[in-house]
C-alpha cells in the first residue's frame, strides 16, 4: 500500500540506555531528541493520487504516527492542515515541509487542544484555508506511565489524559462535521490498550476504549449524512511520546512483548490511515482496524 520497505529493528535496543526510573527525553518529546529516528516512510512511501485534492486535518501531527499520515497523505494528492503543541513547533514545521515537498499546502496550527476554543480554532482555520474538511485525524494523544497503578495516576494527569486523548476528539468532531461534505471520512487513533489495558497505562488505556466507543456510535449516528467514522489501534510504536513518558526499564523492552517481537514504525501505520480516509473504503464504518503486531483486538 504505496510502502516499499521498513525499518524493522527494535529501536529501544539502539537508544541511549536510560537510569532506572530515568526517561531520555523530556515530554512531550521531540523527534530531534532520539537517537534513533523513527521511519515515517520519508524515504519509501510512494502515493498514487488516491486523495487526490482532499482537504485534511490531522491533530499531533508533528511527529509519529502524525508525521507518517500527513506525510502519506500529501503523496496522496490532499493538502494538509497540521495540529500540534506550541512546544513541538520545530517537529510540527518539519512535516509541513515534508507535506509542501510533495506539492501540497501545509497549514501549521500550534495550540494546546485541552481548550475546546482551540479545537474550534483549528477547525476554523482549516474552513478558511480549504473551504470544507474531507478527512479528519484526530491522532493526538497524551499518556504517562505510573508503575503505582491508579495510586500513582493523579487527577492532574487524569484530566490531561482525557481532555487530551476523548475531549478533543469530541470537540474537533462536533466543530468539523458541519463542513464535511457526504462522502467524508473521520479517523480516529485508539489503541490495543483499548482493549488489553497494561497496569501502568490505567488512565490512557481507559481513554483508548472511550474512542473505540464513541468512533463505533459516531460511525452509526452519521450514516444519513455519508460521512463515515473509523478507528485504528496501533500496537506499540516507535514515536518520541515512548521515550518521554515511559521509565528506562520499560523502554529496553518496548513491543517485544508483541507476537512479532519489535516496536512497529510510524510508516507501518499510514498506509491503513490512507485506506480509510480514501473510498477503497466506502463500504467500512464504525471499524476499528487493529495494527498491532498481532496482539487481539477483542
Amino acid at each position: 500500500m504505496g510502502q516499499d520497505q521498513f525499518t524493522q529493528q527494535h529501536p529501544a535496543e539502539q537508544h541511549s540506555a536510560p537510569g532506572s526510573g530515568d526517561r531520555t527525553v523530556p515530554h512531550p518529546g521531540r523527534t530531534g531528541e532520539l537517537d534513533v529516528r523513527p521511519d515515517h516512510g520519508e524515504a519509501t512511501y510512494r502515493g498514487s493520487g488516491r486523495l487526490e485534492g482532499r482537504k485534511t486535518v490531522i491533530t499531533g501531527g508533528d511527529s509519529g504516527i502524525g508525521r507518517a499520515v500527513a506525510i502519506a497523505f500529501a503523496r496522496e494528492g490532499a493538502d494538509v492542515l497540521l495540529s500540534y503543541l506550541p512546544d513541538e513547533e520545530e517537529d510540527g514545521r518539519e512535516t509541513a515541509r515534508l507535506v509542501e515537498e510533495a506539492g501540497r499546502q501545509a497549514v501549521p496550527v500550534p495550540g494546546d487542544l485541552q481548550d475546546e476554543a482551540r479545537c474550534r480554532a483549528v477547525v476554523e482555520r482549516a474552513v478558511r484555508e480549504f473551504g470544507r474538511i474531507d478527512v479528519l485525524v484526530s491522532n493526538a494523544a497524551y499518556q504517562m506511565s505510573q508503575d503505582e497503578g491508579i495510586d500513582g495516576i493523579t487527577s492532574e494527569q487524569f484530566d490531561r489524559v482525557m481532555k487530551t486523548n476523548v475531549y478533543a476528539m469530541f470537540w474537533l468532531c462536533k466543530a468539523a462535521i458541519p463542513h464535511m461534505p457526504e462522502g467524508s471520512t473521520i479517523i480516529t487513533t485508539s489503541s490495543v490498550q483499548a482493549f488489553n489495558p497494561s497496569p501502568h497505562l490505567l488512565d490512557y488505556a481507559t481513554s483508548k476504549a472511550a474512542i473505540v466507543n464513541f468512533t463505533k456510535g459516531l460511525g452509526s449516528n452519521l450514516t444519513d449524512r455519508g460521512i463515515r467514522v473509523n478507528s485504528v489501534a496501533p500496537g506499540p510504536v516507535w514515536t518520541p511520546l515512548v521515550p518521554a513518558t515511559m521509565p528506562g526499564e520499560k523502554l529496553e523492552s518496548f513491543g517485544k512483548q508483541s507476537p512479532l517481537g519489535r516496536a512497529a514504525q510510524p510508516a507501518e501505520l499510514a498506509p491503513i490511515y490512507v485506506f480509510l480516509a480514501s473510498q477503497e473504503s466506502s463500504y467500512i464504518t464504525s471499524e476499528v482496524v487493529g495494527v498491532t503486531g498481532g496482539s487481539p483486538i477483542t
